[in-house]
């Protein structure tokens, strides 16, 4: 898999990577771990967090007495409000990568738009996300982040801040699985610790940080590990969403 990566890359100029995957995947912590270990490696880069404002929305629901965004503004009202929102900062990031010449590492992206379409039930607005959505250019690379969705709720309450349920965490994990797109991620499991996680993920930009540390070995008594489903294999990850 790296080296078919490695090969679609013919040396070129690494201008944007994003990190995809359910809230509780970890694509915070590792956007912000891979925006530092590029620019460590001397390519500047900088994290952007793409998010669609569905946490925002929450937090006012909660103000007025609603018990979640999608109450407050329906389920279409908040999947405009998403896709709008989101739309804009990756617009925004790409600009800012565009002047500056660093590289984008993208916290969440389009395909994050569209399994959230799929997960709500509100397939007839996919096909108009797509369409505003395209002409983004696509990331060099775009990992999926993949953790067992009743890991990702319990990361979800410890941290406090927010909630999801059980239902949607499901429901968003099988809506990124089916989307067309699914064959083209790097598929990273995201079950273990933040930095076998980041030594993973740097592993397959290795034109980029070519110093980085080969991947982890197995465990040391030989077991297998978790399989996560995808292209590469499974791979672990711990961190906020």
């Amino acid at each position: 898999m790296a080296s078919s990566l490695r090969t679609r890359r013919g040396g070129a100029r690494l201008r944007a990577v994003a990190l995809i995957g359910i809230d509780g995947s970890g694509k915070t912590t590792q956007a912000h771990l891979l925006a530092e270990a590029l620019t460590a490696a001397g390519h500047r880069a900088t994290y952007h967090r793409n998010a669609g404002g569905r946490r925002w929305l929450g937090r006012l629901a909660q103000r007025v007495g609603r018990p979640d965004a999608q109450r407050l503004v329906g389920r279409d009202g908040l999947l405009a409000v998403e896709s709008v929102l989101r739309w804009l900062a990756i617009a925004l990031a790409l600009l800012s990568c565009l002047v500056t010449g660093r590289t984008a590492v993208m916290d969440r992206w389009s395909a994050c738009q569209y399994a959230s379409i799929r997960a709500h039930g509100g397939q007839r607005w996919e096909r108009l996300a797509r369409a505003g959505y395209r002409i983004f250019p696509p990331p060099r690379v775009t990992f999926l982040l993949t953790v067992d969705p009743v890991e990702a709720y319990g990361r979800i309450e410890r941290r406090g801040t927010d909630h999801e349920s059980m239902r949607w965490l499901t429901a968003a994990d099988a809506a990124y699985r089916s989307l067309p797109e699914y064959a083209g991620f790097v598929v990273v499991d995201g079950s273990g610790t933040p930095d076998e996680v980041s030594r993973r993920i740097r592993a397959h930009l290795s034109e980029w940080l070519p110093d980085d540390p080969a991947p982890l070995a197995g465990p040391p008594d030989g077991t297998p590990r978790p399989s996560g489903g995808g292209r590469d294999g499974p791979v672990p990850a711990q961190a906020r969403p």
